[in-house]
């Protein structure tokens, strides 16, 4: 199969920051004072998902009344006392991003997550520079699954979806890489995705360093 890959586009939370499971426990936690039990479970159902997406969930599916705000401002406050020590970054991430930067791929972020917070995880966890840009949740106007944070982050970096391959943790991030007719490739972290979702990736892997041999393989064709 001859494709020609020029952008990286990378999701964030479980992904490159291994912070799904800090994130989970902080949403039990807020849930539990707020309550609502039993939100570690929930958040299988909205990972990749942006805030603006969760909320609509949240109203839906939990409660028409339930406290978006103070949900979420609870949770920041959880994450970040059970993060004192810092979010450490996913097996491999680094290796690859170095990789990719000496190789000449664009690198971009594109993740549900707001961007203050993605800007100070990702100076933290000292890969912030390897990127030439980031889209964030709060950028754009509908969340994962559909394709708009992936079509931004190609056109922040000047390259045409076709050569973009999206490294993603989330069926909704598999989801919307695949509808933005990227090259998604699927590296999971919480949940094993189903049969449907696996389908849509042009590859699985365990790891981020998995990446590398397949980025030397396509150079190759």
């Amino acid at each position: 199969m001859s494709m020609r890959v020029e952008a990286l586009l990378f999701d964030m939370d479980g992904l490159l920051i291994d912070s799904e499971r800090i994130v989970q426990k902080s949403w039990e936690l807020a849930g539990r004072e707020l309550g609502y039990p039993g939100m570690s479970q929930v958040i299988y159902n909205l990972l990749g998902v942006n805030r603006a997406g969760r909320d609509i969930y949240f109203r839906e599916h939990l409660d028409p009344e339930f406290p978006c705000d103070k949900f979420a401002e609870l949770a920041s406050s959880k994450f970040y006392e059970i993060a004192q020590g810092g979010v450490p970054i996913k097996d491999g991430a680094r290796e690859l991003l170095q990789y990719a930067r000496s190789r000449g791929y664009k690198l971009a972020v594109a993740t549900s997550s707001r961007r203050a917070y993605a800007d100070k995880v990702l100076a933290e966890s000292e890969i912030l520079q390897y990127f030439d840009g980031i889209v964030s949740g709060d950028m754009v106007q509908h969340s994962k699954p559909d394709p708009e944070i992936y079509l931004k982050a190609a056109a922040l970096v000047g390259t045409l979806p076709e050569c973009c391959m999206a490294l993603e943790d989330a069926p909704a991030g598999i989801r919307a890489a695949h509808a933005a007719g990227m090259i998604p490739v699927l590296i999971p972290d919480l949940l094993e995705p189903p049969v449907e979702i696996a389908e849509l990736a042009f590859r699985k892997y365990k790891s981020l360093r998995e990446v590398i041999p397949l980025l030397e393989s396509l150079e190759q064709n």
